[in-house]
Formats: structure tokens, sequence, C-alpha cells
């Protein structure tokens, strides 16, 4: 199947409700609209991970996360200026549901440079959840077939896109204070 196929595919997965396994700049994620509870929860049973603990939502573009977060054009510039791959926490808006931000005032978002990410959120016109491939207490999945084996039939499309990944979750910083949360 062809990359544009499978973005496509993903895509309308996504929209109805649908949770995908996909590469990141680092790892293999899981993900869904951000705005679909049921989604959401079915990837935080898959993992066996808490609610309160949060999620990163990943978008192709800043304005595709406006609704999520309240950020000044300083904090904005900060983002975009930024080389590496990194996941920031910035105070979240009203709109962004506790099913994605867990127990915190805060929510990690990621601008990203993967051209499948950058190029299914346009299609989507929305970010995406994102949150490493991998049931909590084991290592993130490098590759779609580590992620198929992890979760085997609950994965509505295991993406195979050939794309270099570091094999590392990216850096989390507090945008506010400059804090490095995770290296």
């Amino acid at each position: 199947m062809s990359e544009n196929h499978q973005i496509q595919q993903a895509a309308k997965i996504i929209q109805s409700g649908g949770v995908i396994s996909y590469p990141t700049e680092s790892v293999f994620g899981l993900g869904c609209d951000p705005l679909n509870e049921a989604a959401v929860n079915r990837i935080l049973h898959l993992k066996n991970r808490s609610v309160e603990k949060g999620l990163i939502i990943v978008a192709g573009d800043l304005k595709q996360l406006e609704p999520y977060i309240e950020i000044s054009t300083k904090e904005q510039q900060k983002i975009l200026n930024e080389k590496t791959n990194t996941t920031w926490l910035v105070k979240k808006s009203p709109l962004t549901p506790n099913w994605v931000s867990g127990k915190h005032k805060k929510i990690a978002i990621r601008v990203s440079k993967h051209p499948l990410i950058i190029n299914l959120c346009q299609l989507i016109n929305q970010p995406l959840i994102s949150t490493s491939a991998n049931p909590s207490g084991l290592d993130p999945a490098t590759t779609s077939q580590q992620s198929n084996h992890y979760f085997s039939n609950n994965i509505d499309l295991y993406i195979d896109y050939q794309s270099e990944r570091t094999g590392q979750p990216t850096q989390i910083k507090d945008l506010t204070t400059g804090d490095i949360i995770r290296k």
C-alpha cells in the first residue's frame, strides 16, 4: 500500500473514531482524534495508562493546536523557532478535554516536523493524540511490526512508513519556566 494511500486511510479511520499506529520523529505512536473521548479511552486502556497522566497532542502546524492552548505571540515564536523536536507544556484552553490533559493545568503539545504527521494533520485539519506505542512498562515500539506485536488486532491501522527515528521520546519543556521535564 502506498504511503499516500495509507495517510488517506488513516484520516478516514481517525475521523470515524478509530485508532492508528504511526511513526513519529522518535518512536511509533498511537493516535486518534483528541476530541473523541471513546477513542482516547481506548488508547489509555490499550496502554494500561491512567487518564490522569494526560497525553500529548501533535500537529503539522501551530494553528491546528490553537483551540487547545492559550499562549502569547512571544511564546508562539519560541515554539516555532525551536530547532529540535520538542514537546511543550503550555497553558490549556477551556476547550481542552480533561481526557487529554489529565489532572494538569497545562497540556503537552508538539509541532511535528515529520512529513507523515504534517500530511495527516492537514488532511484531517486538526491535531492528533500522540503517545508512544507500548503498554505501560514496556519499551516504546520503534517499528510498525513491534507496535503490531504489542497491540495485534486492537489497532485499526498500522502505518508502515519508512523514515528515520531516534528511538528516544522527544524532550519535554515547560514553555513558561523553560524547565526540562524529560530529556
